[in-house]
């Protein structure tokens, strides 16, 4: 089968077998990226103490911020790749893919080199207490100096699954996650060097890893590779590829901004060990919510290519069987949230008043599981269809408009247990409104196409 023989099937196999074929991989490379975080959280929580385990919860804002600007670039060029490949572009997809890189050089290198020079304010305000600072500021100071290395990394996955080769991002993944496992007791217990070495383990397995995508885009017979005069940065299609990355933009920038007030709130009412329980928990669930992601991933290509087709129906199709497996891999974490807390707590922490933290923190984040599986394709689709408008307002609606004003006022009737109670509070709101929206575009699509 040749190159655009491959791109065309996302019109022409049957939608089951094709988001079999795009979400397994996608799916076993995100559990692969959750476990790549999860094994640093395990290896620090273990190998250094519970007080370094809160010190990289604090640094969640820092990652949010990062993936923000990494996802404005990656997901919007990603995105606009899938439609230009079902439109049979390939001149602009190229472009495309040259402006993904530069774009992800120059902003990986602004952001790293900014948050750098403030980096002690900023994790002040991020909820950084005087026993929990070193260990943040050693972590954060070594994961900026190769921000540029993750940018590019992440950004260049995602345009391999667009581009067609989601088995191949998913191998490039896993040999992220393998050398990282690999390094990170190698760093931490043989030399010595605590959290550091952690941060050591990340920045390097990311740099061969895109050493390997590199590699690939400059085979010239690939139907996307480098070629020179389409890496300069061009305004109109920069604008393009913002304005569809603008909503997973949104999502992460506001995912930061939370965390800030999660964290202050849960330092205020809890301590520094609350705020370490958050962390064991977001760990936990973010493995459910990768997979969830996986699952988009693979769907975006394809509603992508039959949005730009005109093929609405295969486009719902979809949809559909994306928010259904969704809610079915949601539903395994609600359940082992309510019933297995205490043992997920003990992979990261032998510290008992650490673990009683968080299992309260995991049943009360994952409370609603089971009803925001689909809540979270939904936005994902308005993304990959172009409709950022909608996706952006799906994105804030749980994130900023419901969460934060419940963690402002919640926690003054019900202390620490009314900040854990936000989270599913703002959930439920949230779904409601997103279901809703959703309902309208396909009465409105149905009226107006079908």
């Amino acid at each position: 089968m040749s190159k655009k023989q491959a791109t065309l099937e996302l019109g022409t196999k049957p939608v089951g077998a094709l988001l079999m074929q795009y979400a397994l991989p996608a799916i076993v490379a995100m559990v692969a990226s959750s476990l790549y975080n999860m094994v640093d959280s395990i290896f620090i929580g273990q190998g250094v103490g519970a007080l370094a385990i809160s010190g990289l919860a604090i640094t969640f804002p820092f990652m949010n911020l990062s993936a923000a600007f990494g996802a404005a670039i990656g997901v919007g060029s990603s995105t606009l790749l899938s439609v230009k490949l079902g439109q049979r572009d390939y001149g602009i997809a190229n472009k495309i893919l040259g402006n993904c890189i530069s774009l992800n050089i120059l902003v990986g290198i602004i952001f790293g080199g900014v948050c750098l020079v403030f980096l002690d304010p900023l994790l002040r305000f991020f909820g950084a207490s005087d026993q929990t600072l070193p260990y943040a500021r050693e972590y954060m100071f070594i994961i900026l100096l190769g921000n540029a290395i993750t940018h590019l990394y992440f950004g260049l996955n995602a345009v391999l699954r667009s581009a067609g080769k989601p088995q191949m991002a998913m191998y490039i993944t896993i040999f992220t996650v393998v050398i990282n496992a690999i390094l990170d007791p190698l760093f931490i217990y043989t030399f010595k060097l605590g959290i550091a070495g952690a941060a050591y383990a990340t920045v390097l397995s990311q740099m061969l890893a895109l050493c390997w995508q590199m590699r690939f885009f400059s085979k010239k017979d690939e139907l996307l590779h480098f070629e020179r005069d389409k890496m300069h940065i061009e305004g109109k299609l920069v604008r393009n590829i913002i304005g569809i990355g603008i909503s997973p933009f949104a999502m992460n920038a506001c995912a930061c901004l939370v965390v800030i007030f999660i964290n202050n709130s849960l330092l205020q009412y809890g301590g520094d060990l609350a705020v370490g329980a958050y962390g064991i928990a977001n760990r936990v669930a973010f493995v459910f919510v990768m997979v969830t992601l996986g699952v988009c991933q693979g769907m975006q290509p394809i509603a992508g290519y039959n949005y730009g087709a005109e093929n609405y129906n295969r486009m719902l199709e979809v949809l559909k069987l994306t928010a259904f497996t969704a809610t079915v891999v949601c539903a395994v974490g609600f359940f082992i949230a309510m019933f297995l807390p205490r043992q997920c707590a003990m992979l990261f922490t032998t510290d008992e008043t650490l673990i009683a933290h968080s299992v309260v923190a995991m049943r009360y984040m994952m409370a609603l599981f089971l009803v925001i599986g689909g809540q979270m394709v939904i936005p994902n689709f308005f993304q990959s269809i172009g409709k950022a408008k909608i996706s952006i307002l799906l994105s804030l609606s749980r994130q900023l408009i419901f969460l934060v004003p419940f963690i402002f006022i919640f926690p003054r009737y019900w202390g620490l247990d009314g900040v854990w109670l936000a989270m599913p509070a703002s959930d439920a709101v949230a779904a409601v409104m997103t279901y809703a929206m959703l309902w309208i575009y396909i009465r409105n699509l149905k009226q107006k196409k079908i």
